[in-house]
C-alpha cells in the first residue's frame, strides 16, 4: 500500500546547535530509527499548524516556538507496512537552552514504538550507526539554519 497523506516535520535546534531526534522501532518490519518530531496534517489544518500540534505531543515542547519557516523535503519510506512517497515541510523551532523533553500525547500506533530521544551535534548525527530519516538530515539543516 502507498499512501501521500500530507505531513509536516519540525527541526529543534538548541544555541548550542544540537538537534532533537526521536529513536523509533517500526513494528512491522522492526526497523530502528531516529526521525525529527512530526507526522500527518489532520483535514482543515495547515503543515504550520500540524507541525506544531506534533512537536507538543510527541515532546512536549510549546507548539509555538515552530516558526514559519520550512524547507520542502521529499521522502520515501515505510511506516507500518505503508509505503509513503512525498514531499514534507520541514520547520525550524529554536530553543535557548535545551528544554525537557515528556511526550504529551502519543498516538496509539507511536505508544511503544517510541524508544525515547536524544539531542544530537552535528558531529554525532554524521556518525549515527543507526538509520537517520531523511537521510540526508544534515543538508536539511543546514538548508533551514544556514550554518
Amino acid at each position: 500500500m502507498t499512501s501521500d497523506r500530507p505531513a509536516a516535520r519540525v527541526l529543534c535546534v538548541d544555541d548550542a546547535g544540537h538537534v532533537l531526534l526521536l529513536r523509533w522501532r517500526d513494528p512491522v518490519s522492526g526497523l530502528v530509527f531516529w526521525e525529527p518530531p512530526g507526522g500527518g496534517v489532520d483535514p482543515g489544518e495547515t503543515p504550520l499548524e500540524a507541525a506544531r500540534r506534533e512537536l507538543t505531543e510527541e515532546t512536549g515542547l510549546p507548539g509555538d516556538a515552530v516558526l514559519d519557516r520550512w524547507v520542502p523535503v521529499p521522502r520515501d519510506y515505510m511506516w507500518l507496512g505503508v509505503h509513503y512517497v512525498k514531499t514534507e515541510p520541514f520547520y525550524l523551532a529554536r530553543f535557548a537552552e535545551r528544554p525537557r523533553v515528556a511526550p504529551a500525547a502519543l498516538t496509539t500506533e507511536e505508544t511503544g514504538n517510541l524508544l525515547g530521544f536524544a539531542w544530537f551535534s552535528r558531529a554525532e548525527l554524521a556518525a549515527l550507526t543507526e538509520h537517520v530519516e531523511p537521510p540526508e538530515l544534515l543538508d536539511v539543516l543546514e538548508r533551514l539554519t544556514g550554518a
